[in-house]
Formats: C-alpha cells, sequence, structure tokens
C-alpha cells in the first residue's frame, strides 16, 4: 500500500478515555480533538490509556476526529 494522500498525521496526547473505543487526545498546539482506534489495532489488541502518547491520522476535511494508528511507549 502506498502512502495516501490528503492525510495529515499527528501526535498527542490522551487525556481520557470515552466509550466504543474513542478516546480524547491532546495535540501538541493545545487543541483537543476525538480519536477512534483503527482496526489493526483493535484487532492485535492494543490497550491505550490515558497518559499514553498516540499518533492520529486526519482527514484534510475534518480536523475534529483522527483514526488512532499508534500508540508510543
Amino acid at each position: 500500500m502506498g502512502k495516501n494522500i490528503g492525510i495529515i498525521e499527528k501526535e498527542g496526547l490522551v487525556i481520557e478515555a470515552l466509550p466504543s473505543a474513542s478516546f480524547k487526545v491532546q495535540l501538541a498546539d493545545g487543541t483537543e480533538v476525538l480519536g477512534v482506534i483503527s482496526g489493526k489495532m483493535r484487532r492485535y489488541n492494543i490497550r491505550i490509556l490515558p497518559g499514553d502518547r498516540v499518533k492520529l491520522e486526519f482527514s484534510q476535511h475534518d480536523l475534529t476526529r483522527g483514526r488512532i494508528v499508534f500508540r508510543t511507549k
């Protein structure tokens, strides 16, 4: 698979866990966005807790909701 055009990647800090695998994430510039776990992270049972640093992918059309694709240690 190639690199998706129009996808914006940002890093943030998980500050709150919400229902249905959603999280409130604070980005480096201070904005808070909604992050949802990607399908592969659900499949391989990767746990995310408040305080974890994560990488999110955003559509260029909606920068308030992102997909969590990576959890850093």
